[in-house]
């Protein structure tokens, strides 16, 4: 049972009478579906008594599974909630603030589950069956979806909703939660607008995305922006020249596959001042360094790495994975096309914090060669919380492009 004070079996019985009663021949409004679910829940209360908080959590739970996404809703509804992770029908964990914690809701099948999971992905034309069991999405919200069914997923349908706040953390936010300083911000506002390429790298959860958001804030409002992405994810603010390309799966013939690497290729016919890729994950990586050093600059991608070094052989190892080419000639690839990479973690009590923002500035010893230019150095832990600053250690060495930007003083400071 969950906060409704009814079984998975009680909530099928009452889901089912209200159908019946349901006017198929025309449309019902929300009002008088609320309504038909009361006279339904009145009229069985009087071989079981509930509480005012099992019937409004009953009405509520009812009309989601007609009106809304059923037993997700109310998950949807709190702001608190970053992370959904559906393990199987009746076993459903969230995080909370950074904490992990189980809820005591549930579909009242996987057959049920499995009805919504269609109904979300067919919304935004991507399709999962038994043949294509993995795929992923979003909600209207902008939410990522990420699915597997059986036979992959052994307990029955599995999925993971990555939550994005309605109003994006900008620049001012995250400085205010410590993820970084100002002296930090203002090096990356000149970094952005100079148009040195930047990536960012981090563990899963770190905050890669909402990073790439408050970045793209100082992206000129007269520049034309094209964002390549598996699902669409990012929220640009205040560009109005903005494309926003998304990948497709294949259909059920196996035809028809849009990848990352084919939008880059067209993008690059599309007279970009800038491409934002989401996040490079195979080959396309080296169709992004290839943009990226045939005069796209000013380009961003996130990547997923535990420290900017591993992010360099990561995507040396996506390169290769792409074509056969001699090591010096990829790292040559890498040095050339990026400038910055920052580096963010998600330290044990939970809080996302720029690591480390480091320039590459070469190939030396055969090996892609980074400067630290701002490490996050910890000062101790009080309350659960760490404490720390991001302290720079070092100035940036490639100042060409601040200086043809007429940007050099301001990011010097």
């Amino acid at each position: 049972m969950d906060h409704t004070g009814l079984s998975s079996e009680e909530l099928a019985e009452l889901k089912e009478a209200v159908r019946s009663l349901l006017a198929w021949d025309r449309d019902v409004t929300d009002e008088e579906l609320r309504q038909l679910i009361e006279g339904e829940l009145f009229r069985r209360e009087r071989s079981r008594r509930m509480t005012a908080t099992e019937r409004k959590a009953a009405v509520s739970r009812l009309f989601h599974s007609f009106r809304g996404l059923d037993a997700l809703q109310p998950l949807l509804d709190d702001e608190d909630i970053s992370e959904i992770m559906i393990n199987a029908h009746n076993e459903i964990y969230i995080e909370r603030r950074g904490e992990l914690q189980t809820v005591p809701i549930g579909f009242e099948s996987a057959e049920r589950l499995e009805d919504l999971i269609h109904s979300i992905v067919g919304k935004v034309n991507r399709m999962v069956n038994e043949s294509s069991p993995i795929v992923d999405a979003r909600l209207p919200d902008g939410s990522r979806v990420h699915v597997v069914l059986p036979p992959i997923a052994l307990k029955g349908p599995t999925v993971t909703i990555r939550r994005f706040p309605r109003n994006p953390l900008g620049i001012r936010e995250l400085i205010a939660t410590g993820a970084l300083t100002e002296e930090a911000a203002d090096f990356l506002r000149g970094m952005v607008m100079a148009k040195y390429n930047l990536f960012v790298s981090g563990g899963t959860g770190s905050g890669k995305t909402t990073f790439l958001n408050a970045l793209s804030q100082w992206i000129g409002a007269d520049e034309r922006i094209i964002t390549i992405e598996d699902s669409a994810e990012l929220q640009i603010r205040g560009v109005a020249n903005l494309v926003s390309l998304e990948t497709r799966n294949a259909n059920s013939e196996g035809k028809g596959a849009i990848g990352i690497r084919e939008l880059i290729r067209a993008s690059l016919r599309m007279r970009p001042n800038r491409i934002i890729v989401g996040e490079v994950r195979g080959a396309e990586a080296l169709d992004m360094l290839q943009a990226m050093n045939t005069g796209h600059e000013g380009s961003l991608s996130t990547g997923h790495a535990n420290s900017a070094r591993d992010m360099m052989s990561r995507l040396e190892t996506m390169v290769l994975s792409g074509a056969d080419l001699p090591m010096p000639v990829i790292r040559q690839q890498i040095s050339s096309a990026l400038d910055i990479v920052v580096q963010l973690s998600r330290f044990r009590d939970a809080s996302r914090r720029v690591a480390e923002i480091c320039e590459v500035v070469g190939v030396r010893d055969g090996e892609v060669e980074l400067r630290t230019l701002f490490r996050f150095e910890e000062e101790g832990e009080a309350n659960g919380r760490i404490a720390g600053r991001l302290n720079r250690v070092a100035e940036l060495s490639d100042c060409r492009k601040l200086q043809h930007a007429g940007l050099l003083k301001g990011a010097a400071s």
